[in-house]
C-alpha cells in the first residue's frame, strides 16, 4: 500500500489505545485498511478484528481492500459492518427467530398504543401533548443518549413542561416494549439495547476493536465498544464533521478520548488528496471559527486544476433553482460526477423540478426509494406475515387495503384472530374456540393514564352468505366484526388461503412468485393501479395506469431477482431490512442532503440556499449541536468537491412574501 508517513504512523502504532484524527480527503479508509493488514501481518487472527463502520457499504469497501492484499478466505473472517448489523449477527447466531422491523412498522406500533390515551382529559398551560410521531422520536432519541434514568424521570429532567405528562409517557413505552417482546418485533435501537445486555452474560473476543467516523458515536454505541473490552481500540474520526447530534452523536466522546484514556495515542492526517486548494482554502476559513479539540489543519496535495470557488447570486427563490439547473445543464461534467447538496429536503422538491423541466436526469438520495414503495413492503409484509404469523404490522399493513378497514380495525382482527387461536394466528382461521363467541375484548382501564373504556358491538355473519365462503369459514366468529366490509372478508378468506399453501414454500424465490401471482398481492395492486391512474380532475386514464401496473411489477421483479441469492426465508427478509437503506436506484445528477452526502465525493459540487435561516438553520441549530453543528456541516458539504464548487443564495421568496440575508458562512469564508 502506498501511504504516506503520517498514515504509516498511525498503522504502525502499537495495540492499545489510539485515536487517529483523519480531515476530510485524507484517506481514512486506506489508514484503515493499512491497520488492518498491519494487524494481520503481525499474527492478529483475522476473526479477532472487529471493523465497525457508520454504513454497510464502507465496510464492504474495506473488507474487499483488505481480500485484494491477502485473499478473501482471510478478509471474510473479519467481523465488520454497523453496529446494527454487527449486533444483529452476535445476536441471530444466540436466537435464530430473531426478526427485525422497519421503522414505519415500529412507529405504526407505537402510534397504536399513543392512540389510546386520551390527552384531551389532561390540559397544560404549557405545553401540548407530543403527538405519536414526535413522542417516538423524543424516546428514540433518549434510548440513545441516556444509559441510566427512565424515560418518565428524562422527561422530567429535561422537557420540564411536559412533566405532566411524564408518566403517560413512561406507561406508553412501557407498554411499547412490552408489546414489542410479545410480538418477537426488534427495531435498530433494540439491537444495541439487547447487544449491550447479551455483553454482560458472555463477551466475544477481540485483539483489536476499530471504530470508523467516531465522531459520529452516540452513548449507547460508546457504551457498547466499552462493554467489549478489546486488548485495543483504533478509532478514526474527525471532529470537524461531527454532524449527526440530531440522533444523539456526541462529539464530546472524541473530544474527551484523551481524558478518558490517558495513555492514548493521538495520530492526526492532514494531507488532503481530494479537493484542489481554492476549496480547502474555503473549508478552512469557516471551520476554524470552531473550538479546535485537536490541532490540524489540511494541506494540498492536489495542485491542479485550480477553479476558484464561484458564488451564484439570484433575486429570487426559484429564479435560483433554474439558474443552478441551467448550470449544470451547460456543464461539461459528467451528470454522475456532479452533486447538488442542500441543508433541508424541502429545497430538493424546488431544484428536482427545475432540472426536470431542462430534460437533466436526477436522482435523490434518501428520497422514495424501491424499499419504500407501497408495493414492495406490501409485497414484503405479506410475506413476512407468512414467516412469522405473531407480525402484528404485517397483518395491520395488509388488511388496512381493504376497503373500509383502517388500522385500528386490522389490529382488532388481528389480535381476535389470535385470540380464537389461543395465540396462533393459523389456528384462528382454521381451528378456531367455538367456546369464544367475542373475541374482541375492552382493553385495560386507567383515569390517571388517559386509558379509556372501549366497548364493541358483534354483527352477524349472515351479511356475507352471498360470498359464498365455505361452512368452515363462514362459522368464524371474526366476521362477526361489525365494521367489517365484504372486501375485508374476502382479504381475510384469501390470506387464509394463502396461509395454508405456504407451508409448501421452501425458497425465498418461490415464495415470491406464490405471493406475487395470488390473490391478496393482486388485491393491493390493482387498488394501488387504481390509485395511481386518477388524473388531477378525478378521471381515470388508461396509459397512467398501463404505466403504474408496468412500474409495480417490475419491482416485483427486482425483488424477486434479490431472492435468488438466498435460501432461508428469515435472513432473506432481514437482509431486506437491514439493507435497504444504502440502496440508491437510478442515474443522474446527485441529489443529496449534506448529511446523506456524508463519505462521498463528486467532481462539481453545488450547495443551495444558503441564506441565514436556511444554512444555517438558525431552529435545527437551537435543537442540536449549536451554530458549531451547522459550521461543520458546511464544513462538509464545501469538502465533497474535489475540483469545481458553487455556492448559491437568493434574496426573496415571492411566494412566502419572504426577504432572506446571505448566510453567516458566506461571510466567514470572504465570499462576500
Amino acid at each position: 500500500m502506498n501511504l504516506n508517513s503520517q498514515q504509516l504512523q498511525a498503522i504502525n502504532s502499537p495495540l492499545g489505545y489510539n485515536l487517529v484524527i483523519a480531515s476530510a480527503g485524507t484517506g481514512k479508509t486506506s489508514t484503515i485498511v493499512g491497520r488492518i493488514a498491519n494487524l494481520i501481518k503481525n499474527g492478529t487472527p483475522p476473526e479477532e478484528i472487529l471493523l465497525l463502520t457508520f454504513t454497510n457499504k464502507a465496510s464492504i469497501e474495506m473488507i474487499e481492500r483488505v481480500a485484494k492484499l491477502f485473499s478473501k478466505d482471510i478478509a471474510k473472517k473479519i467481523e465488520a459492518g454497523t453496529f446494527h448489523s454487527v449486533s444483529y449477527r452476535y445476536l441471530k447466531k444466540r436466537n435464530p427467530k430473531l426478526i427485525l422491523k422497519q421503522e414505519a412498522d415500529i412507529k405504526t406500533l407505537f402510534r397504536t398504543i399513543h392512540e389510546k390515551r386520551d390527552f384531551s382529559k389532561m390540559v397544560s398551560e404549557l405545553a401540548t401533548p407530543y403527538t405519536s410521531k414526535y413522542l417516538y422520536e423524543i424516546y428514540n432519541f433518549y434510548q440513545n443518549i441516556e444509559l441510566e434514568k427512565s424515560f418518565g424521570d428524562w422527561v422530567e429532567e429535561n422537557r420540564e413542561e411536559h412533566s405532566i405528562f411524564a408518566d403517560v409517557y413512561e406507561d406508553i413505552v412501557s407498554e411499547f416494549e412490552e408489546t414489542k417482546r410479545e410480538l418477537g418485533f426488534m427495531n435498530f435501537n433494540d439491537l444495541l439495547l439487547r447487544m449491550r445486555e447479551s455483553l454482560d452474560v458472555s463477551r466475544p473476543k477481540f485483539v483489536e476493536v476499530l471504530v470508523d467516523e467516531y465522531q459520529d458515536t452516540n452513548l449507547l454505541q460508546d457504551s457498547l465498544i466499552s462493554k467489549l473490552q478489546p486488548d485495543s481500540l483504533f478509532c478514526v474520526g474527525d471532529y470537524d464533521q461531527s454532524i449527526y447530534a440530531f440522533n444523539g452523536a456526541s462529539i464530546e466522546i472524541i473530544g474527551s478520548f484523551k481524558t478518558k484514556f490517558p495513555d492514548a495515542n493521538v495520530h492526526t492526517l492532514t494531507k488532503n488528496y481530494r479537493s484542489t486548494k481554492p476549496i480547502l482554502d474555503l473549508a478552512n476559513r469557516v471551520i476554524e471559527k470552531n473550538e479546535r479539540l485537536y490541532e490540524k489543519s489540511l494541506e494540498v496535495t492536489k495542485t491542479s486544476p485550480n477553479y476558484l470557488p464561484k458564488l451564484l447570486k439570484f433575486e429570487e427563490l426559484f429564479e435560483q433553482y433554474d439558474g443552478i439547473a441551467d448550470e449544470v445543464r451547460k456543464s461539461r461534467t459528467p451528470r454522475e460526477e456532479i452533486a447538488i447538496l442542500f441543508r433541508n429536503n424541502s429545497s430538493a422538491d424546488g431544484i428536482e423540478g427545475a432540472l426536470r423541466k431542462f430534460g437533466i436526469p436526477a436522482k435523490r438520495r434518501g428520497g422514495r426509494g424501491l424499499f419504500e414503495t407501497r408495493e414492495v413492503k406490501a409485497l414484503l409484509d405479506i410475506y413476512t406475515l407468512l414467516q412469522n404469523q405473531k407480525d402484528m404490522m404485517a397483518f395491520i399493513h395488509i388488511f388496512e387495503y381493504g376497503k373500509g378497514i383502517g388500522a385500528s380495525i386490522a389490529k382488532e382482527l388481528f389480535e381476535g384472530l389470535k385470540k380464537l387461536g389461543k395465540g396462533d394466528l393459523y389456528r384462528g382461521f382454521y381451528s378456531p374456540d367455538r367456546n369464544i363467541s367475542n373475541p374482541f375484548e375492552k382493553g385495560r382501564t386507567s383515569t390517571q393514564l388517559l386509558l379509556t373504556d372501549y366497548f364493541q358491538e358483534l354483527g352477524t355473519v349472515s351479511r356475507f352468505r352471498h360470498l359464498e365462503f365455505p361452512d368452515s369459514f363462514l362459522s368464524n366468529p371474526i366476521l362477526k366484526h361489525p365494521r367489517l366490509s365484504e372486501d375485508g372478508a374476502v382479504l381475510l378468506y384469501e390470506f387464509r388461503k394463502l396461509l395454508r399453501d405456504f407451508s409448501a414454500v421452501k425458497s425465498p424465490v418461490k415464495a415470491i412468485e406464490t405471493i406475487g401471482n395470488g390473490p391478496v398481492y393482486r388485491y393491493i395492486t390493482r387498488s394501488l393501479i387504481h390509485e395511481r391512474s386518477k388524473l388531477q380532475s378525478g378521471e381515470i386514464s388508461k396509459e397512467k395506469g398501463e404505466e403504474a401496473r408496468d412500474n409495480i411489477w417490475n419491482r416485483a421483479k427486482i425483488i424477486k431477482k434479490l431472492s435468488m441469492s438466498y435460501n432461508e426465508h428469515i435472513s432473506f427478509l432481514n437482509a431486506m431490512i437491514l439493507g435497504s437503506k444504502d440502496l440508491t436506484s437510478g442515474e443522474g445528477v446527485n441529489l443529496l442532503t449534506v448529511h446523506a452526502s456524508k463519505g462521498l465525493e463528486f467532481k462539481e459540487v453545488y450547495i443551495l440556499d444558503l441564506m441565514d435561516g436556511r444554512f444555517p438553520n438558525k431552529r435545527l441549530a437551537t435543537q442540536n449541536g449549536g451554530i458549531e453543528e451547522e459550521r461543520r456541516l458546511f464544513y462538509v458539504a464545501v469538502t465533497r468537491a474535489r475540483e469545481k464548487l458553487f455556492l448559491s443564495f437568493a434574496k426573496i421568496d415571492k411566494q412566502k412574501k419572504k426577504e432572506f440575508e446571505p448566510s453567516q458562512f458566506l461571510y466567514e469564508g470572504k465570499l462576500i
